[in-house]
């Protein structure tokens, strides 16, 4: 904390009930800002720097106004004194803050206490816009699904036996025959569902976007049915496991569905069909 002079590489002057944010430019009585017009304020300012020394009207009138001004400054300065003395108000005849010496010039009365004030917040950086990921990637994973599935129908098709002796296990009879009946159908239909999706995807066909919204139901359909297929594994993995496995596989035509409204956004689909 210091006075006077000090107060040149302070930011806040505080005198009785005021106080002057040099970096702000504002003038506050009890925290309530008092508006203030720029000349009067740099006055006060020099006169709280300068206080308690005198200030005479000449250096005053420098320090305000540039030599290619043309202005009446007695007319001017007295103004700016006025102002400064109505915002603090102060009275020329019984001064409490701001004193006029006669051919001499004005100096402040008050005892003033200069503080350093907080530094100034830099502003939040600006929010980047989202960007999606490239549609390379997008693309890549559901690829990578449809690669998944083709994998999977394969190797059921080649364990037929292995699910039929596991399914006869918990259904026996018609039901275990109705699993093996169900796995040959939807994996024979899945087969080339799945080799579409992936040579579409993997070529960019700019109508995927459209053609997989008119499959979705069936999709949603094919997948949901091989969704409960690790309980039948469940012998080897665990029930746990097993149920894990499929909650993960029940969500995975949503998925689907996300990545490829993230590849082909509707914007795109309906310029390419008015194009096609």
């Amino acid at each position: 904390m210091a006075t006077s002079h000090a107060g040149r590489t302070a930011r806040i002057a505080r005198f009785g009930v005021f106080e002057v944010n040099l970096a702000a430019g504002e003038l506050r009585k009890n925290g309530a800002r008092i508006g203030l017009q720029e000349q009067p304020f740099q006055l006060l300012v020099l006169l709280l720097e300068r206080a308690p020394d005198v200030i005479s009207r000449e250096e005053i009138t420098k320090k305000l106004w540039s030599p290619d001004v043309f202005v009446d400054f007695d007319k001017s300065l007295n103004t700016a004194v006025n102002k400064v003395r109505e915002a603090l108000g102060d009275s020329a005849t019984n001064p409490k803050y701001v004193e006029t010496l006669a051919k001499r010039g004005y100096r402040f009365l008050a005892p003033v206490v200069w503080i350093s004030g907080p530094d100034p917040v830099p502003p939040d950086p600006p929010v980047p816009p989202f960007r999606p990921p490239p549609r390379r990637v997008t693309r890549a994973l559901f690829e990578l699904i449809q690669l998944m599935y083709l994998i999977f129908y394969v190797e059921a098709l080649f364990h037929l036996r292995e699910i039929d002796r596991v399914a006869d296990t918990f259904l026996p009879g018609w039901a275990s025959f109705a699993i093996v009946a169900a796995t040959i159908v939807t994996a024979g239909v899945g087969i080339p569902v799945r080799c579409y999706l992936l040579s579409t995807a993997a070529f960019d066909y700019k109508l995927l976007g459209e053609k997989f919204q008119q499959l979705f139901l069936f999709i949603l359909i094919l997948d949901e049915l091989w969704g409960i297929a690790p309980f039948l594994m469940a012998q080897k993995v665990g029930f746990g496991a097993a149920f894990a496995a499929t909650c993960g596989l029940l969500y995975v035509p949503f998925s689907e569905r996300t990545l490829i409204e993230m590849a082909y956004p509707k914007m795109q689909l309906t310029s390419s069909g008015a194009l096609g």
